[in-house]
């Protein structure tokens, strides 16, 4: 109980120094809060405060430095900010749905299916040793599960679920593959080389999600218009890193992407209906228009 309450802690302690710089007063008081709400004891002194930021810096990379002109403490480097962002999300959580064991009649989860993330420190460590790995793997448009060998490259998350991607030893092409249909992995003592020139942010910068085509297809400008409720979504919630604002009127939203054409890609545009309209390419508009003209065929 002791250690889950000390990173708690230092969850509380980074929030807050990721809102602004605070004083030792005002940290103290947001561990007061925090101690009242949750039933636990978070109130340190100004030298347990800095041994806490010592373990900060060692455990996440966040560097936390003191301005003796103003007295505050602040955030002065952070390696990794979205890996942490969501180590810190998942533990508080985790401490969330503590909680809602005890008030289960407030708090209702979403019911779903294992995500596969019990595999994840075994593939993590097959990638940091560079060894193959052999796991069944199943595909919705395959009748039965197939056993694959692969050199492991990276873990990559979208839309909530996980994917491993891999190259295929059988024909040397890299993919990525769902884990929650994966169902083994074994990793072998068989190593191989990672490639330097991988770089998975890099391999799928062109990318809506995880499909990647192959290195013939060149990414394309898209230029989407939405209504005005459809477009404050789209602003708070960009579909792409690339994602450009054209116009912002009281009517409409238009953006510019620069991405693959990819299933789901179009798979999400179909999701925003008759709230969205692909001023360019012509062939997507097109393409939308026949899945459209096809689906009404079924009514």
């Amino acid at each position: 109980m002791a250690q889950r309450e000390t990173i708690t802690r230092y969850m509380i302690i980074i929030r807050r120094l990721r809102k602004s710089p605070a004083t030792y007063e005002e940290i103290s008081q947001c561990l007061k809060q925090e101690s009242e709400l949750q039933g636990y004891d978070f109130m340190i002194s100004k030298r347990t405060l800095q041994r806490d930021l010592e373990d900060i810096a060692l455990l996440y990379g966040i560097e936390i430095s003191f301005d003796f002109s103003r007295k505050v403490y602040h955030i002065e480097s952070e390696e990794n900010a979205d890996l942490n962002t969501r180590i810190a999300e998942a533990f508080e959580l985790y401490n969330s749905l503590n909680l809602a064991a005890r008030i289960s009649e407030y708090v209702y989860p979403e019911k779903r299916n294992g995500s596969g993330t019990e595999m994840m420190i075994t593939i993590i460590s097959a990638i940091q040793k560079r060894l193959v790995v052999v796991f069944g793997y199943f595909k919705f448009n395959e009748r039965e599960k197939t056993d694959r060998k692969t050199e492991p490259l990276a873990l990559r998350e979208f839309r909530k679920r996980w994917y491993l991607v891999a190259r295929d030893m059988k024909d040397n092409q890299i993919k990525s593959f769902a884990l929650d249909r994966i169902t083994y992995v074994e990793v072998t003592s068989h190593k191989f080389t990672f490639p330097e020139d991988f770089n998975a942010d890099e391999y799928f910068k062109d990318c809506f999600g995880i499909i990647r085509p192959d290195d013939e297809e060149e990414p394309e400008e898209i230029i989407l218009s939405f209504d005005q409720l459809q477009g404050m979504f789209i602003k708070s919630m960009p579909l792409h890193k690339s994602q450009e604002i054209i116009t912002d009127s009281a009517d409409q939203l238009v953006i510019r992407l620069k991405l693959y054409i990819t299933h789901d890609f179009i798979m999400e545009l179909l999701s925003f209906g008759e709230n969205v309209k692909v001023l360019s390419p012509i062939h997507l508009a097109d393409s939308l228009t026949d899945i459209f003209k096809n689906a009404l065929k079924q009514y």
